[in-house]
């Protein structure tokens, strides 16, 4: 059989997996697999990976932006010997398989990331690239390149059409990732009908107006891919290869049409389909040896290129490189030389010193803001820009900043953060909600933290921002009431390796807590005030922990005893057993929570919450405090 021969049978045998899940399971996309095929074959031949290590360091990295087209990935990862059975696929979106509707980062080998809503995998796809050359930056040299590899993409019209699309490749146009290669399969098909319903704009102008550099080719001639794919990898600018294909190619009646991109083909068709391409009808998830055989040299070949690359960090003379890639894949957070705190000070300021104090010890830390270091504090004094750098300048991109940072921190050996104000966290939502779900140790920084905002008004006053992702699984919003209190967050949050952690910190400054239990503020709520006697609990984060402090000595004076109880994070508060929350709100007290915040989630604590009931307004932070109820007199005269 001719290699042309071959890499038919190899596609179709793609083509027919995919739309076999999918008839199976009654549910999927069959027609995006069915079009990427060929392509995918070819790309087999580029990609260097070893399935035998999944997280072998200098990889090529392939990221499915259009997560849709599961079909595809999972008979790839079947094929290519990264642990999948066919009965794996055959429990395509069936309970605890293998094989979920959209692939997951850490539920299937060889996922490199969830990508989730449309447009995310193409900034997670900068974001690889981007880890790559700040990785390369420190270990490489002009003589030995230790990380030299590529990061691949595969998206579709969807993905491009999304907003987020545009800020990242803007991003990876603008720092010159040479290295990344996005696949653009233009079937010219959404779910509603053609792209001709809703896009329009010239493409190719796009991309080069963003500074990357534009191919062309026939998504189903073979010769054609292997070329275009190989001339990309010589250019020095990011790559989109536009390849025209055809949604569900051989899938008959239904081929080129929307009503095959999420709805199962049908027996009838499927059979047909097989018949013409010399697959037995009757045979479900047909893999013949000689092409499982073919597939799976990318284990050998893998391998080799993994061994080979081992021995030439081992015999060639990198004893600096390879003490540097040592620090990077092995941090030592005993060397952070964690500031003291003796003054008031808003959090942002504190926080920003605790940037600098773990960017100066651990060498895989960096990070940068939305355009707004200055006012997030998150300038890497002295630590250079990006790439050479710990410095990223984001621009005003927040979207593609969460999604690009959720990447660096699976690429291997980075600890990233990511800032801008607490209000433009809804920009990033979507990244943030992946990095949950992903267990993606990724820091957000988001500062200006509620009506303290003052004279910008309610547009920048974040208001049901901290209930919104208090109430996100796997996720743990730190919002500390001084400088100490932000020291044992970025302790804790350190170490919690399968989760992300915010900061949520203050514009105006914050007295410094003089009372306080700093042990236990790894358990995400302390009692920082006691009075014996106690018949009410007050509760309250970060600026609003001294007002409570405040309205404490205040009840005091009229008879009232009340112990107060900072919470830094509510998340990990929530986790703790009832025999420690029972130390802190002592049973049979009243319990009363304080925030400058919508604050409904505190009712699962306190009787009475203080909270905001409306958005803000445009006024000095003093003003405001006192206008909508968070003074001690107010706060007094409600609980009397």
């Amino acid at each position: 059989m001719s290699d042309n021969a071959m890499r038919v049978k190899m596609a179709n045998t793609i083509r027919f997996l995919a739309a076999d899940m999918v008839q199976k399971a009654n549910s999927g996309h069959p027609g995006a697999p069915m079009g990427l095929a060929d392509i995918a074959v070819v790309l087999s031949e580029h990609l260097r990976h070893n399935p035998k290590n999944p997280k072998w360091l200098n990889r090529d990295r392939l990221v499915f932006s259009g997560g849709h087209a599961t079909g595809l990935i999972y008979a790839l990862y079947y094929l290519w010997g990264y642990g999948l059975q066919l009965e794996d696929l055959k429990q395509f979106r069936q309970l605890d398989s293998k094989t979920p509707g959209h692939p997951e980062f850490g539920h299937t080998e060889g996922i490199e990331i969830t990508t989730g809503p449309l447009g995310q995998g193409v900034a997670n796809a900068v974001g690889f690239a981007m880890a790559a050359k700040y990785v390369g930056a420190q270990v490489n040299s002009e003589t030995a390149k230790v990380i030299d590899h590529h990061v691949y993409c595969l998206c579709g019209d969807g993905d491009l059409e999304e907003g987020i699309s545009y800020e990242a490749c803007s991003i990876a146009g603008h720092n010159h990732l040479d290295n990344l290669i996005v696949i653009y399969d233009s079937n010219r098909i959404t779910i509603e009908g053609t792209t001709e319903l809703s896009l329009s704009e010239n493409t190719v102008q796009r991309f080069e107006a963003q500074k990357w550099d534009v191919l062309e080719v026939d998504g189903h001639d073979y010769a054609a891919i292997d070329a275009t794919i190989a001339e990309a990898k010589t250019r020095t600018k990011p790559v989109l290869i536009i390849a025209d294909t055809t949604i569900a190619k051989g899938a008959g009646e239904l081929e080129g049409s929307h009503h095959s991109h999420g709805a199962p083909l049908g027996e009838d068709i499927i059979a047909a389909a097989k018949k013409r391409a010399g697959f037995d009808p009757e045979k479900y998830f047909q893999v013949d040896e000689d092409v499982l055989a073919r597939y799976r040299c990318a284990v050998e070949a893998g391998d080799l290129a993994e061994r080979e690359w081992k021995h030439r960090l081992a015999t060639l003379p990198l004893v600096e490189q390879n003490e540097a890639l040592k620090a990077l894949e092995t941090p030592d957070f005993s060397r952070i030389q964690w500031p003291l705190f003796e003054k008031a000070e808003a959090t942002r300021g504190t926080n920003g010193k605790i940037l600098n104090a773990i960017a100066k010890a651990i060498p895989g830390f960096l990070g940068g803001s939305a355009d707004l270091g200055p006012s997030n504090k998150t300038e890497l004094k002295e630590l250079g820009e990006f790439p050479f750098g710990k410095n990223i300048h984001f621009g005003i991109r927040e979207h593609a900043m969460g999604a690009i940072t959720n990447a660096m921190a699976l690429y291997g050996p980075l600890l990233p953060f990511s800032a801008t104000f607490f209000v433009f966290s809804d920009y990033l939502k979507p990244a943030a909600r992946i990095a949950a779900l992903s267990g993606i140790q990724h820091f957000f920084v988001w500062t200006h933290d509620s009506i303290g905002v003052g004279e910008d008004g309610p547009t920048h006053q974040p208001i049901e921002h901290l209930s919104q992702f208090r109430a996100l699984p796997n996720f743990y919003v730190w919002r500390p009431a001084d400088g100490n209190e932000n020291v044992a967050a970025w302790q804790w949050a350190l170490q919690k390796k399968d989760a992300p952690s915010a900061f949520v910190c203050s514009r105006q400054g914050l007295p410094l807590l003089s009372n306080s239990a700093r042990g236990s503020a790894d358990r995400g709520g302390y009692l920082l005030n006691v009075s014996e006697g106690a018949t009410m609990t007050l509760m309250a984060s970060g600026s609003e922990v001294s007002l409570a402090l405040d309205v404490a000595v205040a009840l005091a004076e009229r008879g009232v005893k009340a112990n107060v109880v900072s919470v830094p994070c509510f998340d990990l508060l929530i986790e703790q057993d009832q025999s420690y929350i029972d130390t802190i709100i002592i049973p049979g007290t009243r319990t009363v929570a304080i925030e400058a915040a919508r604050g409904m989630e505190w009712y699962r604590f306190a009787q009475t919450v203080i909270g905001m009931d409306s958005f803000g307004a445009s006024a000095p932070a003093g003003e405001l405090f006192k206008k909508f109820g968070f003074s001690v007199e107010a706060i007094t005269a409600q609980l009397q």
